[in-house]
This record gives C-alpha cells, sequence and structure tokens, in this order.
C-alpha cells in the first residue's frame, strides 16, 4: 500500500514522522529471490560459526534454499504471476549461525525473527554492513518491547492492539523512523492466538491510519493447523482488498504454495530452508 492510502492524521492523532530507510508508505519490495547486490565481508559472516561445521552443512543449508525458491518460482507462474512479487522470509528464529551463514552467504536477503532480543543479538552487527538486509519480526510484540522493536526491524507483523499500536506510534514518533506495519489476523478466532477478530479488522486498520497516522503496508495470518489454509488465505485477500492493502504475508513451509495462489506477496519459511530446530 502506498503512502496515498492512509488517512491524514485527526486532530490530536499523532504527528507525522520521517520513515525509515525504505521510507514509510512505499510498497514492499520482494528481495528474497533477487540476486546479491552487496555481501557483508567473510568475517562478519562467520563471526558465529562453529569451526566444526562441515561443507555438507553448509550444502544441505543451500540445497533447502534454492528448493524453496525453485517451489515459489514455479507457484508464481503456475498461477499467472512474476516470481519477483514474492517475498521469501526465511524464518531464522531459534537457527543456530552456522545454519544461517551459508543462506545470507548465498545472496537471501529477507529474515523473520519472532523476538526483539534474540534479533539484536543475531543480526545486530551485520545489518551495519550490509543495507540491503530486511529484518521482520513475526511474532508478537509486548509493549514494553515497541521501541526496541521500532528501531531495529524494518517491518513489524503483528499489530493486533490498539494499545500496542499506540505504543508503536510513541517510538515512531520518539525514533523519527517508522518501520513497516502489518496488522495480524486471526482469521481462525483461535483463543490461543494472537490477531484481530476478520470482523474488526476494517475498524482496526481505519483506526491504525486515522487515529495514529500509521500506514497500514499489508495483513499477515497464521490458519488453524487442522483446517485447510485456502479459505483463510482467501479471507486475508478479501480484507486487504477491501482496505487498499497491498501487503499478504501468509504461507509457511507447509502450505506456501497454497498462499501464493491466492496472493501472498511474501511467505514465511523456515524449517524447508533450514531443516527442523534442535
Amino acid at each position: 500500500m502506498g503512502q496515498a492510502n492512509a488517512a491524514s492524521p485527526s486532530p490530536g492523532a499523532h504527528a507525522a514522522f520521517p520513515a525509515g530507510r525504505d521510507g514509510l508508505g512505499s510498497p514492499p519490495p520482494a528481495p528474497g529471490l533477487q540476486p546479491l547486490i552487496s555481501m557483508p565481508s567473510s568475517d562478519t559472516l562467520s563471526r558465529s560459526s562453529s569451526p566444526h561445521q562441515s561443507s555438507s552443512q553448509a550444502e544441505d543449508q543451500l540445497a533447502g534454499l534454492r528448493d524453496v525458491q525453485a517451489r515459489i518460482t514455479a507457484a508464481a507462474r503456475s498461477a499467472g504471476r512474476d516470481p519477483a512479487t514474492v517475498a521469501l522470509v526465511a524464518v531464522s528464529k531459534q537457527q543456530p549461525w552456522e545454519n544461517i551463514a551459508p543462506v545470507v552467504a548465498a545472496g537471501q536477503r529477507v529474515f523473520g525473527e519472532n523476538r526483539v532480543q534474540e534479533a539484536m543479538s543475531r543480526w545486530g552487527e551485520l545489518r551495519t554492513q550490509d543495507q540491503d538486509l530486511e529484518l521482520r519480526l513475526i511474532g508478537p510484540l509486548q509493549t514494553n518491547k515497541a521501541k526496541e522493536a521500532v528501531g531495529f526491524f524494518d517491518v513489524i507483523e503483528t499489530l493486533d492492539r490498539e494499545r500496542l499500536v499506540r505504543a508503536v506510534a510513541d517510538a515512531a514518533q520518539a525514533l523519527g523512523r517508522a518501520p513497516k506495519l502489518y496488522v495480524q489476523v486471526n482469521t481462525g478466532e483461535e483463543p490461543q492466538k494472537a490477531g484481530v477478530a476478520p470482523l474488526e479488522a476494517d475498524a482496526f486498520i481505519a483506526a491504525v491510519r486515522r487515529d495514529y497516522g500509521l500506514g497500514v503496508e499489508g495483513l499477515m495470518c497464521i490458519p488453524p493447523a487442522e483446517e485447510a489454509a485456502g479459505p483463510h488465505f482467501a479471507l486475508l485477500a478479501k480484507i486487504a482488498a477491501r482496505n487498499g492493502v497491498a501487503g499478504l504475508s501468509m504461507g509457511m513451509s507447509a502450505d506456501f504454495e497454497t498462499a501464493i495462489r491466492f496472493g501472498a506477496t511474501s511467505v514465511r519459511v523456515g524449517s524447508a530452508v533450514f531443516g527442523a530446530r534442535g
């Protein structure tokens, strides 16, 4: 969604603020499948790698990455879409650095993390050297971590309540930068999951724009594990369309090809790239 889609803040709303390096309201890029533009130094990539990591381990990581990239390309073409419109978000949460380093070295630049502190510890040094790196927060965000998250991440995909929106808006105002923001929708209305209920999504998106002066770049969902994912992806796409939202973060290792068929602009893939976490 472009910035023009965001309503002007009403009187009393948060004032406008400068955007992050990609610019507030710019359409989400799809760099997950793009060729490598700039490489961090080999010292940086190996800073946390185990000296005992075998070449076969690195080859396993690259094989997973290439397989997922090929499947994204095939699924997009099958749906009549340009593969470049689908970004691969490699979910690096809880992965050891020796699993991540070969994937970074191969050119993958978009990564998803669940926890603020873990991400800052893992990526803080590398992101100062690699301006093409994009980090997305895809896990729940506590309000007391909002300022750190706003200052560190390029995308926050889990806005789901007004108190959090207020904290993000305050942090963006204080820091003079804003990450791209996605609203998480609980399409299955599961009580154990975060997210805005589908029937409340329109009003929530409008409030984010109107009351807090924030742009909504996209929507995210995690379908119930025991249900077919397609209807949930279709519902999220319908909500996005009627609210003028361009980004659709949906699909994980087990169902990302289905998500692409329903219009996903980014897919969050962990185990299919890195293997199951130990």
